[in-house]
């Protein structure tokens, strides 16, 4: 088992931090380079080589990332999964748009690009093949959105997520390697047979968006709720709660997380604002509920999490 490497931009000046964190990810991912939009951007990234998988876990500002090809020695892909925020991929002529919980799988032998907002993401590289014979249609999938509500899909994020409670020890059985990589290969080919998205309807894509927008532009209302997006959008309440529900979610629990999401980028892009402030500014009317619900949601204090002390394994 690897070492646990961990990376933060938190001590590097901020006219460096571009650099730096360029070095950072070409040294995880070879090929790897990120679009840092200005001196504000800060990153925090866990890396750990676990047998065959070459796992990062990463939460930063808004960016672009982008890859040169691998070369072809050995076949592998890359998984990506959303916890946090949202992103766009794109390879070849594809494109491919993620929210919390979904995942999707490319291929590092071709460029590809991301667009992500404020996020935190879990990411796997890995050989091809062990998956391709649980999963033969692999290729066919690549760059398809695949939807974490799902059974499969969220046992798969909560696997991926336990692995990191491993990190910090530094002897292990030499077969739980072995049998982690077996267990990661038999739910990411179960995840992905019964995760992928049924096709939308042009209306329910169109619903979808503009309860989306209303949520987004009135995050800062504390009385947003299920019946005011309703009223907004012109729809029935059970209208709400059916685009909500076939995301996976419901609109309280979106709302918070939407909110939180918000919150945590706010923090470090605005230091100089209180914590309270910030919470007032994102709906929350108790700053006691905001810090309590933050913990949950991050793993750490809003305070902490300003300092650069999110990321917990």
């Amino acid at each position: 088992m690897g070492e646990l490497l961990r990376f933060h931009t938190r001590d590097v000046a901020p006219q460096e931090r571009a650099r730096y964190w360029n070095e950072i990810a070409d040294r995880v991912f070879t090929g790897t380079f990120v679009n840092v939009p200005g001196e504000d951007f800060a990153g925090k990234m866990l890396a750990w080589r676990v047998g065959e998988l070459d796992m990062i876990r990463t939460d930063s500002t808004h960016s672009g990332v982008g890859r040169t090809p691998l070369p072809q020695n050995e076949e592998r892909l890359i998984l990506h999964l959303q916890c946090r925020g949202t992103s766009l991929h794109s390879q070849k002529q594809a494109e491919c748009a993620l929210e919390p919980g979904d995942f999707v799988l490319a291929s590092p032998h071709s460029p590809y690009t991301i667009k992500l907002t404020g996020h935190e993401m879990l990411v796997v590289e890995f050989p091809r093949a062990p998956l391709a014979e649980r999963f033969p249609g692999v290729d066919d999938a690549l760059l398809q959105r695949m939807c974490g509500a799902t059974p499969g899909g969220r046992v798969f994020h909560d696997f991926l997520l336990s692995l990191w409670q491993q990190g910090e020890r530094t002897a292990e059985d030499p077969e739980w390697e072995v049998g982690v990589n077996a267990v990661f290969y038999d739910l990411a080919a179960m995840a992905m047979r019964g995760s992928q998205r049924p096709a939308s309807t042009n209306g329910d894509a169109e619903m979808r968006r503009r309860v989306i927008a209303t949520v987004a532009a009135n995050l800062g209302d504390p009385a947003l709720r299920t019946a005011s997006i309703a009223d907004a959008c012109n729809v029935s309440v059970r209208t709400v709660q059916n685009v909500f529900a076939a995301m996976g979610t419901t609109p309280t629990a979106y709302i918070l997380e939407h909110r939180l999401s918000r919150a945590a980028d706010r923090l470090v892009a605005r230091p100089d604002a209180s914590i309270t402030e910030i919470a007032f500014e994102l709906g929350f009317n108790d700053s006691a509920y905001f810090t309590r619900c933050f913990r949950q949601q991050f793993g750490a204090a809003p305070r902490d999490w300003r300092l650069g002390k999110s990321v917990s394994t």
